[in-house]
């Protein structure tokens, strides 16, 4: 068992030699585990009063086993493994990382857009398979003249908006927690209706958390109110989308292509039903990698943790539990 206060429990990077250098020149020792079930981290950190976490579900059980836990901080943007009613009644500080990786997110959502609007994957396996012929890809339409709605007008969703900005695109968002066009939100970027951005949009790009309020937001109903010659991407967190009803849509041409980077239950089995459609597109939860977005995600994570040993105010607090 460890007897350390900061305890990395479950992360699978190759290294932590940046957590390392930050927690030495803070003076404070910590453990790197491989837990894997919460009965690992309750098994081997009871010491620990600052979990730096990334997959396993951080709930009462943990938090009710664990009493000298104080904080988490999540490696990554979401905290839906976490529950954070749980968390603020024994007293447990959730910090995440919501600023790192923004570029490579948007730059990925946009590589994405491209490659649905003109085909390229579709086309490239044509060619693979003998077939040298553009009329198999059309219709391909200008992006200039694209519509491009936003479902979350957050930091990776500015970032997304100013590249097809630029592209020439016609730029509307949808975000339930935002009213009007309220500061930080580019002049050019239409808020809209739920309504109006699924009946409008020729790529719809996905920049919300997923929440009791966002889960299977996207299926049937919604898929049905788009136009057959939409694109959909989500970037965010699976879930967002209802799978089976993306299947549908895509199968029986209710949308025209569709690209996820992330998925429910990751990884994407083989043999899911999604992966038998030519319009359809996946890449495995890679959106937020760089070498240089990791090494800022693994600074921050171990920064705030030092904030917090030292009794200093968190930076990223996502709840504001009691005292312990």
């Amino acid at each position: 068992m460890s007897d350390k206060r900061i305890v990395i429990c479950d992360l699978d990077h190759a290294d932590v030699e940046t957590e390392r250098t930050i927690f030495d020149k803070a003076g404070y020792d910590f453990d790197w585990l491989h837990c894997v079930t919460q009965d690992d981290v309750i098994n081997s950190c009871q010491n620990a009063e600052v979990l730096l976490n990334l997959y396993i579900r951080m709930d009462r059980k943990i938090f009710k086993a664990l009493p000298k836990l104080r904080c988490i901080v999540r490696y990554g943007v979401g905290v839906d493994n976490v529950n954070l009613p749980d968390a603020d009644e024994f007293g447990v500080q959730i910090c995440n990382v919501p600023d790192y990786g923004t570029r490579e997110v948007a730059d990925h959502a946009l590589s994405l857009t491209m490659c649905l609007a003109r085909k390229i994957a579709f086309s490239n396996s044509l060619i693979r398979n003998g077939v040298w012929d553009y009329t198999r890809e059309i219709p391909i339409h200008r992006m200039s003249e694209s519509t491009v709605g936003l479902f979350g007008i957050g930091r990776i969703g500015r970032e997304y908006a100013a590249r097809v900005h630029a592209m020439g695109c016609r730029v509307i968002a949808c975000d339930p927690y935002v009213k009007g066009n309220a500061a930080g939100i580019p002049d050019y970027v239409e808020m809209v209706s739920w309504e109006e951005l699924l009946a409008q949009a020729d790529i719809l790009s996905v920049h919300c958390p997923r929440t009791p309020d966002t889960y299977h937001i996207f299926s049937r109903p919604e898929f049905e109110k788009m136009k057959k010659s939409a694109y959909i991407i989500n970037v965010s967190r699976g879930g967002i989308i209802d799978e089976d009803a993306l299947f549908w849509a895509l199968s029986s041409g209710e949308i025209a292509g569709g690209a996820l980077d992330v998925v429910e239950n990751e990884p994407l089995r083989p043999d899911d039903p999604l992966l038998s459609c030519q319009n359809f597109i996946a890449t495995p939860h890679t959106a937020w990698y760089s070498e240089e977005s990791a090494q800022e995600l693994n600074r921050k994570v171990a920064e705030e943790a030092v904030r917090f040993m030292k009794g200093e105010p968190v930076r990223y607090p996502v709840n504001h539990p009691k005292k312990k």
